[in-house]
């Protein structure tokens, strides 16, 4: 497997547990590429895709890219193709035509589908269509698989080299959903948790989560000028910029007080095991940025896994 857009490596630690191997991967963040060579010890090509000589980097089987999203998120401007950061999926393509990977595997914001219309996934099926990979996409929720109480969508796209496996559409299938059973409170600490992420009597928003924050079974969110409460009980999605200027912060109400969630339960939320480590000296909004930024573990490996039956030939 070659990773690009890695991340703090969500991606690859799902296909690892599947027991792929993984050959290399790219980062363009520094502070990412730190929390990644942390956790890894395979090659990482830290810089720029647009400027990497994709002739001198490894051919893989398995090309995964979990591709900016920022053009075509509800929360960005969505301008899709035409914002540069658009063009990268353009890039990826090159990487497609160098390495001619035996599967493709993309992730993205769930708005993906809808994006100007439909038409920007139209584009991006008939690209790899044209190069003859076979196309399958769906919407996965991580509450939905790994009994992880998290809310989050996202598009997963796989697409298959026809020459090489030319029944795949027929045999690739999306992981069928999972029960949740484990509740918010499985996945937060109980302890007491250092000062500085309580909210004290003397914070100008206290009264606010005093007033609207009752219950312990849920994450509530700081909204700038109201809290709000996740109804359904699971957390609600974790974005790259919580923590930072005060909005969607999430929010939980304990024993010791209310605090905000702590990078290492937002990590959980993701499905990163304890044992995944946050490298010293990193700052706090730095690693809500990357647990933000980052996949779900659980569903990476639950769609991997099928896509090793594909490769193995198990029907």
């Amino acid at each position: 497997v070659g990773s690009l857009y890695a991340g703090i490596g969500g991606i690859c630690l799902g296909f690892k547990k599947t027991g792929f191997d993984i050959k290399w991967a790219n980062e363009f963040d520094k502070n990412a590429c730190i929390t990644y060579r942390n956790n890894f010890d395979h090659q990482l090509i830290e810089g720029d895709i647009l400027q990497l000589d994709i002739d001198v980097i490894p051919k893989i089987d398995i090309l995964t890219a979990g591709f900016p999203c920022q053009p075509f998120s509800v929360a960005g401007y969505r301008k899709g193709f035409d914002d540069n950061r658009g063009n990268h999926f353009f890039r990826i393509l090159d990487f497609v035509d160098t390495m001619r990977p035996k599967v493709v595997f993309l992730e993205n914001v769930k708005n993906l589908a809808t994006h100007d219309g439909g038409k920007t996934m139209k584009v991006i099926e008939q690209s790899l269509r044209d190069r003859n990979y076979s196309f399958q996409a769906k919407v996965l929720n991580t509450k939905d698989y790994g009994n992880i109480p998290h809310n989050r969508e996202r598009i997963f796209m796989v697409a298959f080299d026809e020459s090489v496996y030319p029944d795949a559409e027929k045999k690739f299938e999306f992981p069928k959903k999972e029960k949740l059973t484990k509740t918010i409170k499985e996945v937060i600490d109980t302890e007491k948790v250092e000062d500085n992420f309580y909210y004290g009597a003397d914070k100008y928003m206290y009264n606010m989560l005093e007033e609207t924050m009752k219950s312990e079974d849920t994450v509530y969110q700081f909204r700038r000028q109201y809290v709000r409460e996740n109804k359904s009980n699971v957390c609600p999605t974790l974005t790259a910029n919580m923590g930072t200027g005060g909005h969607n912060v999430p929010l939980i109400k304990t024993e010791f007080g209310f605090r905000k969630l702590t990078p290492r339960e937002c990590l959980r939320f993701q499905g990163f095991p304890d044992t995944f480590k946050i490298p010293e000296k990193t700052a706090n909004s730095s690693i809500y940025k990357q647990a933000g930024n980052s996949v779900s573990v659980p569903v990476i490996q639950a769609v991997s896994k099928n896509i090793l039956k594909v490769l193995n030939g198990v029907e």
